[in-house]
């Protein structure tokens, strides 16, 4: 039976686990915003997949500081950095690495030695991943879902912690491979930077056409992130509230019962159960970096359109009228009404 004292005790231990979360974001927020100017929603959800344990995928024009975002995140996090530019001749092994046949010198016997590749690390740049075939995409699969890879049968686990932050063009269309939907799945966020207003825009030219040089420092190692992870699983979150992500992903799906007429005309594939899992666990990382200790409403629809826009497959009636995934998600929340209780 718990005593008060080591109630106490854990509510103690609780409460400055909390607060150094508090204080890490806050410092990596400071310095990656002393390199990347805007794209403070961009950022909020990158953050939000780390501290969640998933993928994110970047989608933006070139030019907007996409690689130099994730690199810079990466630099505060004290991580082991990895990068693949994904390539039309890049190879399976490229990423999961190989074995090799080496001989020992002082017996002469042969024998295999596997060379890791670049996936063994703990941030994973997987850059402008459109670019390379579906076979090589595939060999990230098992790395993201399982956090291993194999080889010649041999299961590899990977480090921990482990996150993929890949980044796509959405306007190049020659010499790219679409990602798979079971690969697109797998990402937490498909995260989307938009063009800088003209004082931001203003902003980077004067940070960077100077001598200015802005220094990153960790503040973070990788075993505090796995505790965070682990914080953020105990944030509740409502019953009522729980039900509402269900039945929001569920009517996302053409043939559920309860979804709306727009979604059986423009949708041909909804979003899977993995879907409501991770709405509902970056919603319990969006609370506790807001500093409060449950989930709200506010915290699932603010992040329902980058959990769902990957997710959502259209058919030709929303082509045909110009419909993107993001309009339909917003009408799916205007047509679902909060719960009660919330």
């Amino acid at each position: 039976m718990a005593t008060f004292a080591n109630l106490n005790s854990d509510a103690a231990q609780l409460q400055q686990r909390v607060e150094r979360f508090h204080t890490v974001r806050e410092d990596i927020v400071k310095q990656v915003s002393e390199v990347i100017v805007g794209q403070d929603d961009v950022i909020d959800q990158i953050l939000i997949a780390l501290f969640v344990g998933g993928h994110c995928l970047l989608t933006g024009m070139p030019g907007t500081a996409k690689t130099l975002m994730v690199r810079t995140i990466a630099e505060t996090l004290g991580l082991e950095f990895r990068r693949i530019q994904f390539t039309p001749d890049l190879m399976p092994s490229d990423i999961t690495g190989t074995d090799i046949i080496e001989e020992d010198m002082t017996t002469g016997h042969r024998r295999w030695t596997f060379v890791p590749g670049p996936v063994f690390g703990n941030i994973l740049l997987a850059d402008e991943i459109n670019r390379t075939p579906p076979k090589t995409q595939a060999a990230l699969l098992e790395a993201m879902q399982e956090r291993s890879c194999t080889v010649r049968g041999q299961i590899y686990p990977l480090p921990a912690p482990f996150f993929v932050l890949a980044t796509q063009n959405p306007i190049e269309l020659e010499g790219t491979y679409p990602l798979p939907e079971a690969q697109l799945d797998r990402f937490l966020f498909n995260a989307t930077l938009d063009y800088l207003n003209a004082e931001e825009e203003l902003k980077v030219v004067t940070y960077t056409t100077t001598t200015r040089l802005a220094k990153v420092r960790p503040v973070t190692s990788a075993a505090e992130l796995n505790d965070f992870q682990q914080l953020v699983r105990m944030v509740p979150i409502a019953d009522s509230l729980a039900r509402y992500v269900v039945s929001l992903v569920r009517a996302s799906r053409h043939k559920s019962a309860n979804a709306p007429e727009f979604i059986k005309k423009y949708v041909s594939y909804g979003g899977s159960v993995r879907a409501t899992q991770f709405i509902v666990l970056a919603a319990k990382a969006r609370a506790l970096s807001r500093k409060r200790y449950h989930v709200t409403y506010e915290d699932i629809t603010a992040l329902t359109l980058p959990v769902l826009r990957h997710r959502i497959l259209l058919n030709f009636h929303a082509e045909s009228e110009r419909l993107d995934a993001d309009e339909i998600l917003r009408r799916l929340l205007a047509h679902m009404p909060p719960p009660k209780e919330s």
